[in-house]
Formats: C-alpha cells, sequence, structure tokens
C-alpha cells in the first residue's frame, strides 16, 4: 500500500516508521521541505516529498489536487486545530464546524480522522499485540465504510484496537482535549469517552488543552 503523510511532525515521524516497518510505501513532506526530512528518511526507509499542507495553508491548496484519487485511497486527517499555539483563528471552527469536516470542504475530497489523538512517543512504546491485555485503542471517524476499514486495519497493524467511531461528523469526539483525547484507554473505555463528550464543550475542551501545553512549554 502507498502511504502519504502530510506535515511530518513528532505523529507523522512515528507513523512513517511503523508504516515502512509493515512494508508500506511511504512519503513524508513537512512545511520546511524535503531537505530536512533526509534524517528522517534514512532512518525509517520513507521517501522524502516536497508538499505539506498546515491547518492554516489548506485553504490555499488547489482545488482540483484530489480529484483524481481513486476511490481506495484513503486520505487520513491527523491535525489537531490549535489556534493559540500555531494556526491562528479559523473562523468556521471557531463558530462550532467540526474541524475534519472543514478540511475535506477545503480540499474537495472526503476524509478519515484517526491517528490524531495519541502522543507520538507512545505509538512507537505502547503498542501491544492484538488480544494482549489493556491494549490501547484508537478511534478512526469517517463516511466511507471502505477507506475508513483502511485505516481501522492500519491501526490494528501498528499495535492498537481500532474503535469505529462513526460518521465523520461524529469526530469531534476525538479532537483536542476531549475525553477520548490522549488517554490511552483500552477499547471498551474509549467507546465510552467518545460517548461522553459534550459538543457545546469543544471550546472549552481545547482552551483547556491548550492552557496545559503551555504550561508545559514554559516549565521546560
Amino acid at each position: 500500500m502507498n502511504i502519504g503523510i502530510l506535515g511530518a511532525g513528532a505523529v507523522g515521524m512515528s507513523l512513517a516508521r511503523l508504516f515502512v516497518q509493515l512494508g508500506h510505501k511511504v512519503s513524508v513532506a513537512n512545511s520546511r521541505g524535503p531537505e530536512s526530512l533526509a534524517m528522517l528518511a534514512a532512518d525509517s526507509g520513507a521517501a522524502a516529498a516536497s508538499i505539506a499542507v498546515p491547518t492554516k495553508a489548506i485553504p490555499l491548496l488547489p482545488k482540483t489536487l484530489f480529484t483524481r484519487l481513486p476511490e481506495r485511497v484513503a486520505v487520513i486527517d491527523a491535525c489537531n486545530y490549535h489556534p493559540e499555539l500555531r494556526d491562528g483563528p479559523i473562523a468556521s471552527i471557531d463558530n462550532g464546524a467540526v474541524e475534519s469536516q472543514w478540511v475535506a470542504q477545503q480540499i474537495g475530497c472526503p476524509v478519515v480522522k484517526a491517528f490524531n489523538s495519541i502522543l507520538a512517543t507512545h505509538l512507537v512504546e505502547k503498542a501491544a499485540a492484538r488480544g494482549a491485555k489493556g491494549r490501547i485503542a484508537l478511534s478512526a471517524a469517517g463516511d466511507s465504510p471502505s477507506t475508513k476499514a483502511i485505516v481501522l486495519g492500519l491501526i490494528d497493524a501498528i499495535g492498537f484496537d481500532a474503535v469505529d467511531a462513526g460518521s465523520l461528523d461524529n469526530s469531534w469526539r476525538q479532537q483536542t482535549g476531549a475525553p477520548a483525547y490522549c488517554a490511552d484507554l483500552d477499547a471498551e473505555s474509549l467507546e465510552r469517552a467518545l460517548a461522553n463528550a459534550d459538543r457545546r464543550l469543544l471550546a472549552h475542551y481545547r482552551a483547556e488543552r491548550e492552557a496545559n501545553l503551555r504550561m508545559m512549554i514554559t516549565n521546560t
């Protein structure tokens, strides 16, 4: 399988290594260009590419960029919106739009929300064999059953239980700061956390998480 990772941050780099180990052909990109990814490419076996899509730049992408993708291709949105720390304000999201719905609208292509709700280090350190007691679960939300099945399979393949989080409109349940976000829960507990999220509190969840991150940055 060919896998493209746009935005080779910590999560993207961890995923690149894991997917290459599984035998997939992986391309990675970031905002600094392919030269900055030379060490990662050499270390992981992934190829450095020249496209990157920071959240704030998504509306600037060519509208036809994704129009010729085969239906079987899964476009994964692993991003988290951080208006204070990184992205600046995006009015539609601030007014209540679901982040991944906004991404899908901007690029004109269905996406699957996944891999946004776990720390990059935990992707590598906390993977476990299928059936292992306490195995961490990750959720994926999307509107296409076939592409979501691809992503759920990838989650299981890299060492985590896969939880179907429903349609893309439900992906807000795993957004920044929600009960399911970076909580390292097993499948049953993750399903409860997704169900217990309150859409009215999205801005509060995000602000609280950003405040915690700012405190961590200040103390380092």
